[in-house]
């Protein structure tokens, strides 16, 4: 009987990247350009992002795949949300995100998950500002006060530094903290009570609220961006915004399933229009905008491709 040949090769080496590397290599300019080229590509059916895999993890937790393919690369979020954490004082998510090359699937590199997520999310809002404004912002709302505002605030002071910033938490004094701890973040932060004021280009919710936190009467000219709600339970943004607004998102597949304030309020779909439409047509602007994100891997992969490019710099 032949033996079977055995062949000792090295591992290719790739580049670890901790959350302060990962945080340098992308730039929100670069990030809102690669996620629009990647929003095209994905309504052309040249990414392949499948629905996330949602495994149970120890005691409470959870495990989500979330796996995305293209020509040039592809990549695999493998994020830990693990609640009992708190009590522990440690963070309650963890992850990372593995960047290959598609032709070869050799491993190029692993950026911090958590730091991915949060600034492909803000760099998707951003891009919402950009296509459904008809000018920069001068006054923004955020509605929250955790995590996702923070990188909000970031995105916002990289590409909107003149705008004016409010900030709407659970109580005035959870907005008070909030302006204080990030002060460095940006110069125009300010507070704000459950009283809005009337010239706000741009409102945008952060929470995870199972409840609206924004219901107004749709304005014109004031652009409402949904971020935090994302499954059918949650709710950010009420039926008496939503049912005066013209409607995008920006995965038409996931938000059928995660868009908790549109499943709530039992929008026509068939009225529902993508973030791609939006891009390759130029947005109709004759009707006040609602805005919602629920996320993909593909916008990982653009944030991959992001922190390629700043590597080979």
């Amino acid at each position: 009987m032949s033996k079977l040949a055995v062949y000792h090769t090295e591992p290719a080496p790739f580049i670890v990247c901790n959350q302060e590397q990962t945080a340098a290599l992308l730039g929100f300019e670069a990030m809102l350009e690669a996620i629009a080229s990647t929003v095209l590509e994905c309504e052309k059916g040249d990414i392949n992002s499948p629905e996330r895999m949602v495994v149970p993890l120890g005691d409470g937790g959870v495990l989500l795949s979330m796996p995305a393919t293209a020509k040039d690369i592809a990549i695999h979020k493998l994020v830990n949300v693990q609640p009992g954490n708190k009590k522990n004082q440690l963070p309650t998510i963890h992850g990372t995100v593995t960047v290959c090359d598609a032709q070869t699937g050799q491993i190029i590199c692993l950026l911090d998950g958590p730091e991915v997520t949060g600034r492909r999310t803000a760099a998707v809002s951003m891009l919402g500002i950009r296509t459904f404004l008809p000018t920069e912002p001068s006054r923004i709302l955020l509605i929250g006060t955790g995590v996702q505002a923070r990188y909000h605030l970031q995105a916002i002071n990289a590409l909107f530094p003149a705008a004016d910033v409010l900030v709407r938490g659970s109580s005035l004094s959870a907005a008070q903290q909030f302006c204080q701890q990030n002060a460095d973040r940006h110069s125009r932060l300010t507070a704000c009570g459950e009283t809005l004021p009337t010239d706000l280009d741009v409102v945008l919710t952060l929470t995870t609220s199972t409840k609206a936190v924004y219901d107004l009467p749709a304005i014109q000219e004031r652009l409402i961006i949904g971020v935090g709600a994302f499954k059918p339970e949650m709710c950010e943004i009420g039926k008496n915004t939503l049912d005066g607004s013209a409607l995008y998102v920006d995965d038409p597949d996931g938000a059928r399933h995660e868009a908790g304030d549109f499943i709530q309020a039992g929008v026509d779909w068939s009225a529902v229009n993508s973030l791609a439409h939006a891009l390759r047509s130029t947005a109709a602007l004759s009707r006040p905008v609602v805005f919602k994100t629920v996320g993909t891997a593909a916008w990982d992969l653009a944030a991959a491709r992001v922190a390629l490019q700043s590597l080979t710099r």
